[in-house]
């Protein structure tokens, strides 16, 4: 079908819709959610910890889910800033989380990876690891010769009802997209190559853009600015998520 972006290598789809067509073709799929979900995995596993996705929301079936795996359920910023513990800012992980588990809840990074977890390969990209996922994801293609599916995740319209249906696409997600297709080898649909052009017409403006987004005003009006800040800085990181028995982990560092 022609909506399937065949016969290219390299595409593009938005949101859970998008994942779940990405995962009826077989694509290998890079998940891209930049505030946070995407940013806070690849911080995450980078300090060595494992996330175990869920989908939202993060009820007694999710809390019920972490103490099976013996994990802690991620918390909301506003609950962690309250009661302590981990949350969806990736600043809230370090060091000191080596080898420890986590759940991980989100509106719309864990709920398009939940949909696309049996794909031949599911990695987390954002502009903090975009070289490194591209890297990664094309030596995938190589042995696999799969496609590739990026999928910005975008945000959702708070008024509309439909899980797949309420669809508010995010210019981070689509910038951060842009910058890992743009790494990425093979054919390319005419959806990718708009979205590449949409980064490069942004020239240095990236960050700038980022910070003036719906997305990123919101976080700065709840007082979140470090962590849009630091979701902005690209090419920081050489951690590659990839989902291994129902979790992210490191294991294509290329460092």
């Amino acid at each position: 079908m022609f909506f399937d972006q065949t016969p290219y290598d390299i595409k593009l789809d938005w949101g859970q819709r998008g994942a779940r067509a990405a995962a009826e073709r077989g694509d290998i799929v890079i998940i891209v959610d930049v505030l946070s979900f995407s940013s806070t995995v690849v911080t995450a596993v980078e300090h060595k910890a494992n996330i175990y996705p869920y989908p939202p929301p993060a009820n007694e079936q999710a809390r019920t889910y972490a103490r099976e795996l013996g994990a802690e359920l991620i918390r909301g910023r506003s609950e962690a800033v309250r009661a302590g513990g981990h949350s969806l800012s990736p600043l809230s992980f370090s060091s000191a989380d080596y080898d420890r588990d986590f759940v991980l809840c989100s509106m719309n990074g864990a709920a398009c990876t939940w949909i696309a977890a049996q794909v031949p390969a599911l990695l987390v990209g954002c502009l903090l690891n975009a070289s490194a996922v591209a890297e990664a994801a094309n030596l995938l293609r190589l042995e696999s010769g799969a496609a590739i599916t990026v999928v910005p995740c975008g945000e959702k319209w708070p008024d509309v009802i439909g899980s797949e249906n309420n669809l508010r696409p995010g210019i981070e997600d689509y910038l951060s997209a842009g910058l890992i297709l743009s790494k990425l080898s093979g054919s390319k649909s005419a959806e990718a190559e708009v979205c590449i052009g949409a980064l490069r017409s942004s020239g240095q403006r990236i960050r700038e853009l980022i910070w003036e987004s719906s997305s990123g005003r919101e976080l700065r009006e709840r007082g979140f600015e470090a962590d849009v800040t630091y979701c902005c800085q690209v090419d920081i990181s050489y951690a590659v998520p990839v989902m291994q028995h129902n979790r992210f982990v490191n294991v294509l560092c290329l460092a």
